[in-house]
């Protein structure tokens, strides 16, 4: 049976969680089968510099740094591959921090 799968990556869980939604109530709709959202591992991207330009720190022997974090969230759905079912998936409104590959399998 062929069917879709449908990889979602991004930013914000919240928008990914709200897209993962929409598919499986389109999906519902055309009573073709789903499985997911299966959520992936997060992966979290680290930045670690020194606040001040000279690179002394605060001037006293301590350093102090600045933190950063960025976290990309996944999730992947697999539906049958039904053709009306995935042209309303294709019509959703994707965010721009948001990817989303379809691949047929």
């Amino acid at each position: 049976m062929e069917y879709a799968r449908i990889k979602l990556a991004g930013t914000d869980h919240k928008k990914l969680d709200e897209i993962c939604r929409e598919i499986k109530e389109i999906a519902e709709k055309y009573g073709t089968f789903t499985r997911g959202p299966i959520p992936l591992p997060t992966k979290k991207l680290k930045v670690v510099t020194l606040k001040t330009p000279c690179g002394d720190g605060t001037g006293h022997g301590n350093a102090t740094w600045d933190r950063w974090e960025m976290r990309i969230h996944k999730r992947v759905i697999d539906i049958g591959a039904n053709e009306r079912a995935l042209r309303q998936i294709v019509r959703i409104p994707i965010p721009e921090d948001v990817k989303i590959d379809i691949e047929l399998k």
